[in-house]
């Protein structure tokens, strides 16, 4: 299990490394190293989805490491209070940024629109209501990027319960 401490709530995730092994590990690696401390979810767009895991307070954006090979294909579906991998429109350009899907998102499952679609590797287990809070938060324009959060929804830290 993982935990995720906000400033919001906690809630924890179950990573499913059978169906996403490499997105997983990926992920994992991520968390052991405290990447995600002090990051923001820095995209809230309402009913469809929360994302986070590459941006500080200040909306500078964190240097990651290799991009993941897009595992899309495994089963998982992109339905409420599941993560998935954060990617451009490039297929395998996933690194370290994730979304929480806070509804069903069927056209983001293999093959999606581009043939690939957006990669499960897990799902919010415990503490649901703190992803609909964050879910409900206002958002607005911060330079160039849309959907920012008002007021900061900061990812404290994250840890592994093994």
């Amino acid at each position: 299990m993982i935990i995720f401490e906000t400033n919001i709530g906690e809630f924890c995730i179950e990573i499913d490394v059978n169906k996403a092994p490499k997105t997983a590990e990926n992920f994992i690696n991520y968390v052991e190293s405290d990447f995600y401390k002090d990051t923001i979810f820095h995209r809230v767009i309402k009913n469809f989805m929360i994302q986070g895991g590459g941006f500080t307070e200040d909306m500078g954006e964190k240097s990651t490491k290799s991009e993941v090979e897009n595992e899309a294909k495994n089963g998982l579906k992109n339905t409420k209070y599941t993560i998935a991998m954060a990617r451009t429109t490039m297929p395998h350009s996933a690194s370290s940024q994730f979304f929480i899907n806070t509804s069903d998102n069927n056209f983001l499952d293999y093959p999606g629109q581009d043939g690939w679609g957006y990669c499960v590797f897990g799902e919010v287990v415990k503490g649901q209501d703190v992803i609909d809070k964050i879910n409900n938060v206002t958002t607005s324009h911060h330079g160039m990027h849309a959907d920012v959060p008002n007021d900061n929804v900061i990812i404290k830290k994250v840890t592994i319960k093994k």
